[in-house]
């Protein structure tokens, strides 16, 4: 009888092993492939930001030119130049370093005003040459045309391509990427507007994350706990339109009428719903990282006459200052990648911000508003892709800089 109950309790040890390799097997396999897809991820973030970094757009619209007369001695202008020109903001030469004559705008769209369809012919055939003629004859013409109409012995001089740089792209305080000749690329306006609503949401969801994380922790009952950290939870899994959807119909009303403001869509707005949406990460990470203290630590402070609030102020929030940090870290972190929800409340105004009751526009809301209509290549797209790599790099920082401060937490 024993032999035989041994052998079963082998047999049992065998079927229980394989099964345990199998598991380890498939943990392993789940592992590597999920390593592996993040390094691809990481990887093809890098590759994207070298490449917007040193690919950088043009700042005539690709395929166009731009033209003036040959006795002209304005050589170069830039974008902001170029779109005052166009829109009569900017009506001589002598106010770009120029002879003291009247700028004539001349669009592609303009030729049937000074040719006849006979004159152009019927397949356009002549329309080089009579664009030629036109810019070779008036003296104070600037003219936007596509390449393919530029006659090989054109009368006019061809202002040189030129690339948008870096330092007028991180500097540049104007955003419009559809204006014609010269789309406008800069950074500071949307930077600025995703800088206000983020430190807005956190000087906003902060102390309430941090009162109710201590609540939870160290003040609530075990039933009170069980009915509110699953609610708490539960927000964290909502949808960010649904967010979006209640400030656009609640919270952007309120701040309208409440402050008497012409439009809701505000930066206050935005930062109301994104405060909203980051207390449940405050919150969870706060709590876990109170309920670490040691209990002895708590009991010692009690048993040496301080108050329960002494002992969370002077004993646990000290303790766990980190892991609070953390919180703080990944909250920001939240606020700054959010797109749908800040897109709808705060306006989509691509301008710098004097006021928080202003419309704003953020990075990642600008990408979402204008890849689908950017041409894959053109420079609207690449302009899209140096914004997608300052928010990954702000990202990364911030990752980083949670990664340091647990590191520091566990010493």
């Amino acid at each position: 009888m024993l032999p035989y109950i041994c052998t079963q309790n082998k047999e049992v040890n065998d079927v229980r092993k394989f099964f345990e390799k199998i598991v380890e097997g498939g943990l392993l396999i789940s592992g590597s492939v999920t390593s592996f897809t993040i390094l691809l991820i990481v990887f093809f973030l890098l590759k994207m930001v070298f490449r917007a970094f040193f690919s950088s757009p043009w700042v005539v619209e690709e395929g166009y030119v731009l033209a003036v007369n040959k006795s002209n001695d304005v050589s170069h202008l830039s974008p902001e130049t170029i779109m005052d020109i166009f829109d009569a903001k900017i009506t001589n030469w002598k106010e770009v370093n120029g002879k003291d004559e009247e700028i004539l705008v001349f669009r592609f769209s303009d030729l049937t005003q000074y040719y006849s369809e006979e004159e152009l012919g019927d397949e356009f055939q002549y329309v080089p040459e009579k664009i030629s003629e036109l810019v070779g004859k008036e003296p104070g013409i600037i003219a936007f045309f596509p390449q393919q109409y530029l006659a090989q012995n054109f009368q006019g001089t061809v202002l040189p391509e030129e690339k948008i740089s870096l330092s007028d792209f991180f500097a540049g305080t104007k955003w419009y990427p559809t204006s014609a000749p010269a789309p406008i690329f800069g950074l500071i306006p949307l930077l600025l507007g995703t800088l206000l609503v983020s430190i807005g949401a956190i000087v906003l969801s902060l102390p309430f994350g941090v009162a109710v994380a201590i609540y939870l922790a160290e003040i609530a009952n075990k039933r009170t706990r069980e009915i509110l950290k699953p609610v708490i939870e539960l927000l964290a899994g909502i949808p960010s339109v649904v967010y979006g959807f209640f400030g656009l119909v609640v919270i952007v009303p309120l701040i309208q009428k409440g402050l008497n403001l012409p439009v809701g869509e505000t930066a206050f707005a935005g930062s109301v719903v994104l405060a909203i949406m980051a207390l449940p990460t405050i919150i969870t990470v706060a709590e876990d990282a109170m309920r670490t203290t040691p209990r002895a630590m708590k009991e010692a402070s009690l048993a040496l006459g301080a108050t329960q609030w002494q002992t969370i102020y002077k004993v646990i929030i000290p303790y766990s200052i980190s892991g609070i940090t953390s919180a703080i870290v990944l909250g920001i972190g939240r606020a700054i990648g959010e797109t749908m929800a800040v897109l709808m409340v705060t306006g989509n105004a691509a301008v710098i911000p004097t006021s928080f009751f202003e419309p704003v526009r953020t990075i990642p809301a600008t990408i979402a508003a204008e890849l689908g209509e950017a041409p894959a290549g053109g420079a609207h797209y690449q302009a899209l892709f140096l914004l997608g790599a300052v928010l990954f790099i702000i990202t990364l920082l911030l990752s980083i800089s949670v990664e340091y401060i647990s590191s520091k937490r566990k010493m």
